[in-house]
Formats: structure tokens, C-alpha cells, sequence
């Protein structure tokens, strides 16, 4: 046989689930591996393949990789653990270091025709501000700040070392931040979004940031597996906005009241470390913290233009990723709709 297989990781998620949609709305054949007992598996789309386990677990892997209908195996490592803690941790290693040398591993085991690792602009060492940064060859985790941009240097590297000295033919992708709509985990773009919606943060920060819409990053990574080059990557990003741009175009996309005023970041440093601790107390994700601080003051600049050339990457503007996210904020019943 002549068709494709999928093999999805990650699918769960907020980009792994665009991505699932994305392939099963174009009638390809998906497998995904989810963990045990993950109650999202009752919400993924009928006719999908369901390998319960982790990356990990060498059974569970098989298992994902049996390909006894002789299909072309198109593999997309989506999943990792995703933290802003700084401080190291084993199961973020395991999970992001680990669990793709098992996927590279088993991609080379079973010869499957593509890889495409979903990696993070975080892997990218930071330009000094006025240049744009674009995709690197060599991934030194002591080059990256943060620990998660430090295990997914690793890991790419691990990726492309395979490329280069194995034959795999993989490619990876560098996201920038991610949001938009059906991000039911409210990561830290949905999080704003949601409370100056509602009014309960008026109050802007400086800085910048850079973050790409779901959807078109899952139309991207789609078209790296028919198109990325074996051992290239890809930056997929946006332009970069202030934050005070991102809290405007909320206010007018909801209608709520703008912010009162702008902190700016040298006066809000200080506060940032009493934002982890209670983070830690509470045992929340750290929204606030010295890292967050970090990366609004950091260069954002990342430069898609290989991924536009090569891959037909595109990304829709700003505002219309937040309006589309608000409505489905309103159809989620988290908003209130307007009558």
C-alpha cells in the first residue's frame, strides 16, 4: 500500500489537538499515543487510532510504531512537559530529553519516511535586540536561559544528529509562543485574554512577545512533513508585539475598559520573584516570575521567513487570532456573550 500513516504525539494538547483535527478534516490516517486514563481521550475524533502509554514506555512505543498495513509513516513528536520554572527537573528531562531519543530510536527501528519534531524557539540562542533570529545549527543548552529551552536544545539536537549521522529524514519546527482558540489548558496568552476581558487586569506590563496562532502552526507542521528538508528546521513565529499592543486588542475585541497604566519592567523585576513564590506555595504555574520577566525583555525578534519560503508557512495577524479566541471564550461559556 501507498497511503500514510500518522503517528501523533502529544495530541492531548492544545497544538497536538489542532493538529489531529487538522489531519483528520483532510481524511488521513492518524495513531495517537495518550496517556493511560487520559479522560481527553473520550473527546478526539472518531476513527483515530489510540495507543495508551508514554514516551517512556518501550511497549507502549511499539505498539505506536507496528505498522503492519506497510503504510508510509509520517511521525509527529509533538508532546513535552512545557514549564517556566528556571530550576531543573527530572520529569521535564525525561519526558523532553528522553522520550524523543525513544521516538528517534523507534523512527530508525521501524524506517519510517518522516519525522518532524516540534522543538521551541526557547532552543534558539538570544540576539542582542535590533536582530532578527533565525534557525541554528548547533543547540548548546548552556547558550538557552530556562531550563524547558534547555531540554528542548538537547533534545533538537538529538533530532538532527540523527538527520545528519543516521539518515532519518527529519525536520524540526521552532514555535514561538502558542494560543488561540480550544486551548482548554489556558496557557499565559488565553490567560490574559480572559482576565482583561473581564476586567480584572487593567494594568499593562512593558516588554514584548511573540506568539503564533494554533491553527496556522498546525498547518505548518503538517506541511513539514511533506515538504522540510532532512536535518533543516523551521522558526514559525509572528511579528513581535509590546504587550501593551496585545491588551489594546483585547479591549477591543471584547469591549472591556482599557488599562489604567503601563508597568514598566525595571519596576516590576522586584515584584517578580514574590509572584514565584507564591506560585510555588500554591503550587499554580508560575505566570509571574523572574523567567516571565525574562522573556518580555528579551529579543522576540524571530524571523519565519524559511518556513514561509520553503513550507508555505503563514500567520494570521494578531487581532484576528484574539477575536476568534474570545468567541470561543463566549461559546465556552467562559465569557459573558453580549446581547
Amino acid at each position: 500500500m501507498d497511503s500514510r500513516l500518522y503517528l501523533l504525539t502529544g495530541a492531548t494538547g492544545l497544538l497536538g489537538g489542532n493538529i489531529l483535527r487538522e489531519l483528520v478534516s483532510r481524511g488521513e490516517r492518524v495513531r495517537v499515543l495518550v496517556l493511560p486514563h487520559d479522560a481527553a481521550i473520550a473527546n478526539l475524533p472518531s476513527g483515530v487510532e489510540v495507543v495508551e502509554g508514554d514516551l517512556l514506555d518501550d511497549s507502549a512505543l511499539e505498539r505506536f510504531f507496528t505498522n503492519p498495513g506497510n503504510h508510509k509513516i509520517m511521525v509527529i513528536h509533538a508532546a513535552s512537559i512545557v514549564t517556566l520554572d528556571p530550576d531543573p527537573n527530572e520529569k521535564v528531562r525525561a519526558v523532553n530529553v528522553d522520550g524523543t531519543r525513544k521516538i528517534v530510536a523507534q523512527s530508525l527501528r521501524h524506517r519510517i519516511k518522516k519525522l518532524v519534531y516540534v522543538s521551541s524557539t526557547g532552543a534558539i540562542p538570544e540576539l542582542p535586540k535590533g536582530q532578527g533570529i533565525c534557525e541554528v545549527e548547533e543547540h548548546d543548552p548552556a547558550r538557552v536561559i530556562g531550563y524547558y529551552g534547555k531540554t528542548k536544545a538537547e533534545a533538537t539536537d538529538l533530532v538532527l544528529r540523527a538527520a545528519r549521522e543516521s539518515g532519518l529524514d527529519a525536520s524540526v519546527v521552532y514555535p514561538s509562543g502558542i494560543f488561540g482558540p480550544n486551548d482548554y489548558g489556558f496557557g499565559l496568552i488565553t490567560s490574559c485574554i480572559k482576565m482583561v476581558a473581564q476586567g480584572r487586569l487593567r494594568i499593562s506590563i512593558g516588554g514584548t512577545f511573540n506568539s503564533v496562532d494554533v491553527r496556522d502552526l498546525a498547518a505548518g507542521i503538517i506541511a513539514c512533513t511533506e515538504r522540510g528538508r532532512q536535518g533543516e528546521s523551521y522558526i514559525m513565529a509572528s511579528s513581535c508585539y509590546t504587550f501593551t499592543q496585545l491588551s489594546e486588542a483585547i479591549c477591543r475585541e471584547s469591549g472591556a475598559k482599557g488599562s489604567l497604566f503601563t508597568v514598566p519592567l525595571w519596576l516590576a523585576r522586584p515584584f517578580a520573584g514574590i509572584g514565584a513564590l507564591l506560585c510555588k506555595i500554591t503550587n499554580s504555574p508560575a505566570w509571574f516570575s523572574p523567567y516571565t520577566v525574562y522573556n518580555l525583555e528579551r529579543n522576540n525578534d524571530y524571523s519565519a521567513a524559511k518556513a514561509e519560503r520553503e513550507l508555505g508557512f503563514r500567520c494570521r495577524p494578531l487581532n484576528e487570532t484574539i477575536a476568534d479566541t474570545i468567541s470561543w471564550l463566549k461559546r465556552e461559556g467562559v465569557l459573558p456573550v453580549n446581547e
